[in-house]
């Protein structure tokens, strides 16, 4: 069988890192996105070491629109076949949302929804073409509640929940196989990036990126629709369908809240 490659959006760190470990064991050969070029080439080379892969490394800034263009453009310049596509790169931004950075929001709503749907129209097309190919789209339990403080955001992860859910639909009967990963809190960058550090939810436990990317990528192998990973964040999911939506955003408001009780939004970075 010839070797299969994997493109991974925000690959250099947390899930996204760990994800390219699990298609680089399977001997995938990877494309993987992300900002920081010197992050990317060093990503590149310890993957290719480890694994003794192929790795294409490519610097785009997906707040950007036409960037994940530009980088479907590029692969396709090098006589590449995606064969699977992880959407992964995300950002937040906590605070109450008439604090927040509105400019900084819409460029979120870019990369968290923007980028999903051009990279997976794009590869969805060609994979249906061939009757074959995978999509794991990086979501969250946040897509499945509300999140007071963090509006944007869930907003935008319910989005890739219901968006992943349709197209999924629409491929049945095919060889393509789509799955949604929903993890919870996760030990990566994320909290840092979104200002998130000072909230209580991120004070207690956290997931360890190595398996919640474990759990996604066994779901999309299994063909499942959507995985919601650990135990915890599956129960707190069931939940919230029985209990009624303003009590679970009452719910969600004081688990989030800051531990400093400024829930205005800090200067963002």
């Amino acid at each position: 069988m010839a070797t299969q490659t994997a493109l991974i959006t925000g690959a250099t760190n947390g899930i996204g890192r760990e994800l390219a470990n699990c298609f680089a064991q399977d001997k995938y050969n990877l494309v993987i996105v992300a900002r920081d070029e010197q992050e990317l080439e060093q990503t590149a080379a310890e993957l290719r070491q480890q694994y003794g892969i192929d790795v294409l490394p490519i610097s785009a800034d997906l707040f950007q629109r036409e960037a994940p263009f530009q980088v479907y453009d590029q692969v396709k310049a090098q006589g590449i076949q995606i064969d699977a596509l992880v959407n992964n790169a995300g950002q937040g931004q906590y605070g109450l949302f008439t604090t927040t950075d509105l400019n900084r929001e819409l460029d979120i709503i870019q990369l968290n929804i923007g980028t999903y749907v051009i990279f997976t129209k794009l590869y969805l097309q060609e994979m249906v073409a061939r009757n074959e190919g995978k999509i794991l789209q990086v979501s969250s339990i946040g897509g499945e509640l509300p999140g007071p403080l963090q509006a944007v955001y869930h907003g935008t992860k319910a989005f890739v929940t219901s968006f992943t859910e349709a197209i999924r639909e629409e491929v049945k009967g095919s060889n393509i196989l789509i799955t949604a990963l929903e993890p919870g809190v996760t030990d990566t960058d994320f909290f840092n990036k979104a200002d998130m550090e000072r909230s209580k939810l991120v004070q207690g436990s956290r997931a360890d990126p190595a398996q919640v990317a474990k759990d996604g990528y066994e779901a999309l192998l299994a063909g499942k629709d959507k995985v919601i990973s650990g135990f915890m964040n599956k129960v707190q999911v069931e939940l919230s369908n029985v209990v009624p939506d303003s009590l679970v955003a009452a719910g969600m408001h004081k688990m989030g809240e800051p531990v400093d009780g400024d829930e205005s939004a800090h200067q963002s970075r």
